[in-house]
């Protein structure tokens, strides 16, 4: 008997809660060390007290009733089940407490063992814990596994409408919209299988439900949480309204932004094709003056050279000759340039490869650039044939390496790279009207200054210059945009003030292997005696075409239009080896005039002259099979070298 009397007080020693024997009276019958510790008496100040001394002044009054009520019913059982308990010390202090208890028979009758838990910490970190709770910024729910909330912060008040008493003890799904109601359960369920932290419903549009019946997205994170009474599934809710307006804001101001883009770049075209319009216009006028002014300065000179003239003046109309020339050469290639702006230039084109093409040019490049600025070349690995005229592609690395050496003052660093890319959905983009497929791009990009958007906005537009007057034309990147687009590319800046600027040009890449590059002609140009019609609205250029015939020995017939060059083949009884007509002339085209005088005299052969041809002889700017064309302005060795060509076929 006293070895187990001993090992009962041995465990009540050893027990981590304080804990008290207390009879039917309320008296204290014993007391263990750890209640000496707690309650700051001495276990002979303790026994034979009152328990009601340990209890604090708020809840004494009552204590007696409770006790005697528990000995109606002495099971073991918490003290005061839902209730905050407290102990009172001896120097007065109270500190929050659990307790549990116990009845026990012993011979003096029947007894109330209480054990008694400090749980200052446990309530100041669960303080902690509510308080964090509040402030967070999520509605924050606790549901138990069977579905059934039992916490809610504020935060979920002020989200649902529902105060948190109405909350607590309601299944989760009051907060589910009516469409989603019947599979939650099920879905809840699968969580608590297989509880882990993780966003619920990833990938899915996820609704909640207020009070009021009104819906709004939100965003749901889960966390598992083992707690005394099971499973506890925490559920933190966003709001996410405001997000996703603003998405749809910006969505909304993409696409506001990229239609007025689109309008801009289709305002743009327009311009440019009006423009074009205008050049191909004033091309055919200004190219027949051209020509005739530098025929007739060639005329001059060699007169000059048959009169016996003093060295020095002889010198001096060589000199003024030569600038007449010089200056109708400074023509031509702005009419030129003029006409590939605007898309009216007759083309010759052939597969090239761009890489061959960049070669080519290189060394030249390096010496227009000089030597302050240093030419990076970078060549892609693989094919980049494309279907255009070499001369023109060669012109658009001219243009824009003397646009970028311009723009590098103080010197800096010229990069030329191609590259075959594939275009697809997410990067067509950057170029209005492109279409997916691959392509051969050329990036020329530049060290310099850079552009300012509103130079930006009119970079392609002709005559536009930021050059001091007299130092630029504004044609070098309106006659690269000719360019390109005329050989179905397309073509893209980017500049940023003191970063410099980058260009960007897309050819559809062609199949095929690419042409070799046609021999430069160093055969003397012979003369001839053959019978040429010569056909040309322009008094001027009439005669300067008809004399430069002559004077190689052609026999020449001339007529001023197309009506008056049919009656002159009608009434001829001679032979007519070559028509050597205009293209576009008032009353008949040239290429009508070809045919009429074709019926006439069958085999005769056919050579057009023009300064802008494009609607007539070719479609889209690519010249006719078949058919060959004298460029306006022409010199006398150009003119007599396609008559010589087509006459010894």
């Amino acid at each position: 008997m006293h070895h187990a009397e001993d090992r009962f007080e041995a465990l009540i020693e050893a027990a981590p809660d304080a804990m008290f024997g207390v009879d039917e009276s309320g008296i204290i019958q014993w007391a263990n060390g750890q209640a000496e510790r707690l309650f700051g008496y001495a276990r002979e100040e303790l026994v034979g007290q009152p328990v009601e001394m340990l209890v604090p002044e708020a809840a004494r009054a009552d204590h007696p009733s409770r006790r005697a009520g528990y000995f109606i019913d002495p099971r073991p059982r918490p003290m005061g089940a839902g209730m905050e308990l407290a102990g009172r010390r001896r120097d007065g202090s109270e500190f929050p407490a659990e307790i549990s208890l116990s009845g026990i028979e012993t011979e003096d009758g029947r007894q109330v063992c209480a054990a008694v838990r400090d749980v200052t910490d446990r309530k100041r970190a669960d303080q902690k814990f509510r308080a964090l709770l509040e402030a967070a910024p999520d509605a924050v729910l606790g549901v138990a596994a069977d579905g059934t909330i039992v916490m809610a912060n504020g935060q979920a008040e002020r989200l649902f409408g529902y105060t948190r008493q109405q909350l607590i003890g309601q299944p989760v799904e009051i907060l589910v919209p009516d469409a989603a109601r019947d599979i939650h359960p099920h879905r809840r369920a699968g969580y608590v299988s297989d509880p882990q932290h993780r966003p619920m419903g990833a990938g899915m549009e996820l609704v909640a439900r207020r009070r009021d019946g009104s819906e709004f997205p939100v965003e749901i994170s889960l966390s598992a949480i083992d707690t005394e009474d099971g499973l506890l599934v925490s559920a933190a809710v966003r709001d996410v309204s405001e997000r996703i307006e603003a998405r749809l804001m910006a969505e909304r101001l993409a696409a506001v932004a990229e239609r007025e883009a689109l309008e801009a770049r289709l305002n743009q075209a327009q311009r440019l094709e009006s423009l074009g319009q205008l050049a191909g216009g004033v091309a055919h006028d200004f190219n027949n003056l051209l020509g005739a002014i530098l025929n007739y300065a060639a005329f001059v000179g060699d007169e000059i050279e048959q009169l016996e003239l003093p060295a020095d003046k002889a010198e001096v109309l060589r000199h003024d000759v030569g600038q007449i020339q010089r200056a109708v050469e400074r023509g031509a290639e702005l009419t030129h340039q003029l006409l590939a702006f605007g898309r009216r230039e007759v083309v010759r084109p052939e597969l090239i490869s761009l890489n061959d093409v960049i070669t080519g040019v290189e060394n030249m490049l390096r010496r227009t650039i000089g030597e302050d600025i240093e030419l990076d070349v970078r060549l892609a690995g693989q094919s980049t044939t494309i279907l255009a005229d070499r001369g023109q592609i060669e012109q658009v690395l001219v243009n824009l390496s003397v646009n970028a050496r311009d723009a590098m003052v103080g010197g800096g660093t010229l990069l030329i790279d191609s590259a075959v890319i594939d275009m697809d959905d997410s990067s067509v983009g950057g170029f209005a009207g492109i279409e997916q497929g691959r392509y051969v791009r050329l990036r020329v990009s530049d060290t310099g200054h850079g552009m300012a958007p509103e130079v930006l906005r009119h970079a392609f537009d002709p005559f536009y210059t930021t050059k001091p007057k007299g130092e630029g034309t504004g044609l070098g990147l309106a006659t690269v945009y000719g360019i390109v687009t005329q050989a179905g590319g397309f073509v893209q800046i980017y500049s940023e003030i003191d970063y410099g600027s980058r260009l960007t040009v897309l050819f559809p890449a062609a199949d095929g292997s690419p042409a070799e590059p046609a021999p430069v002609a160093t055969t003397p140009i012979e003369s001839g005696t053959e019978t040429v019609l010569v056909v040309e609205d322009e008094e001027a250029m009439r005669d300067v075409t008809s004399r430069i015939l002559h004077r190689n020995g052609y026999q020449v017939l001339v007529a001023s239009n197309g009506p008056e060059a049919i009656a002159l083949v009608r009434r001829h009884r001679g032979r007519i080896d070559l028509l050597l007509t205009d293209v576009v002339m008032p009353q008949m085209l040239g290429k009508e005039v070809a045919e009429r005088v074709r019926a006439m005299r069958p085999g005769i052969r056919v050579v057009f002259m023009s300064g802008y041809a494009e609607p007539v002889l070719s479609n889209r700017g690519i010249l006719d099979p078949g058919i060959v064309l004298v460029e306006k302005p022409f010199s006398d060795a150009s003119l007599l070298a396609h008559v010589r060509e087509v006459l010894d076929r």
